[in-house]
């Protein structure tokens, strides 16, 4: 019977000694009164809300950023990048649609100008009306845009990196920055660069088109064929064939358009109520900045057609720089308020 007892006990013993031990590593104990025995026993009580009540204080974008295993930091970079990868995108888009829509509106005083320098005759604004009615009475208004899809295939990779340059060197240059005052200077480089950098870009597609247009039709059956023969029978080189003096009428000309047109932005700004020109007025920003821009690059006496380029020089720069805008625009509301 004793014997009995001392087992009863030696198992009480280590049962109250083995079961906290066991409960301890996962849980944390508390005493608790039980009856008039004062005797107390230890409740498991769960630390582990601590645990989900830190991630419930984090925001979504902090849990989700966790679990893919890789720093806020990381994700505000990516997300950086692809806005303005997006921007560039828009940016093309915007300049290729400004450029084609430009030239095609003033085709027929193209057409009009090239009659003018083949025929050697004296321009004058009746003769110049006069040749547009002819047109349109022989062969139908439609001559008078007469090739404009072969001009299309050079303006609308020329405007596309033009205008898409002219923002970057814009974002480097921190041209017009907030809480900063730009100089002339800068906005005249950022301009003359992006004249510069698409000119040279697109320079080999001028002397390739010149090429086939002074050839006979069976010299050259495409327009790749024409890069091809020059790269093979005269070198690659031969592609940028009298660059310098086409750059040294460009500089100028780039660089004062984009210039004023950018200055007269940033007037309008500080003095009127609105923060942006509507397009009317961006047209005629633009208008004046062709025609001194044009004023610069005839100086230099590197354009032809004097007369007519009075006239379609200012609307061709008005119409590119006001349709630019208001499609960059457009688009950044569309495509980056998502």
């Amino acid at each position: 019977m004793s014997h009995s007892l001392e087992g009863r006990a030696v198992t009480v013993v280590i049962g109250d000694i083995t079961a906290p031990a066991i409960t301890v590593t996962r849980h944390k104990h508390q005493p608790v009164q039980v009856g008039d025995n004062k005797e107390s026993k230890e409740q498991p009580v769960d630390v582990l809300p601590s645990i989900s009540t830190h991630e419930e204080s984090l925001s979504e974008e902090d849990v989700l950023v966790t679990k893919k295993g890789f720093c806020k930091e990381d994700a505000q970079e990516i997300d950086e990048a692809t806005s303005h990868t997006q921007l560039v995108v828009i940016s093309l888009v915007a300049g290729a649609m400004a450029g084609a829509v430009a030239k095609t509106t003033i085709a027929p005083l193209d057409r009009t100008k090239i009659n003018f320098q083949a025929t050697q005759q004296k321009f004058s604004a009746r003769r110049a009306l006069g040749f547009v009615g002819e047109c349109y009475k022989k062969e139908g208004l439609f001559s008078l845009w007469r090739g404009n899809s072969a001009t299309m295939a050079r303006i609308v990779p020329y405007a596309a990196i033009q205008f898409t340059a002219h923002e970057q060197y814009k974002r480097v240059l921190r041209v017009d920055a907030p809480n900063r005052d730009t100089p002339p200077m800068l906005r005249f480089l950022a301009g003359s660069m992006a004249g510069v950098t698409s000119q040279f870009l697109t320079y080999p597609l001028d002397m390739a088109r010149a090429r086939m247009a002074v050839t006979h039709k069976d010299t050259y059956s495409s327009l790749l064929q024409v890069f091809v023969k020059i790269w093979k029978n005269e070198g690659p080189l031969t592609l940028y064939r009298g660059l310098t003096p086409t750059m040294l009428g460009v500089i100028p000309y780039a660089g004062t358009s984009f210039g004023i047109y950018e200055t007269l932005k940033k007037n309008h700004q500080v003095h009127s109520d609105r923060d942006k020109p509507n397009p009317l007025e961006r047209m005629m920003f633009g208008a004046v900045a062709g025609l001194v821009g044009q004023e610069e690059g005839l100086f230099h006496g590197l354009y032809k057609g004097l007369s007519m380029n009075w006239i379609k020089g200012p609307i061709a720069v008005g119409i590119s720089f006001s349709t630019f805008d208001t499609l960059k625009l457009s688009l950044e509301q569309i495509l980056l308020s998502r």
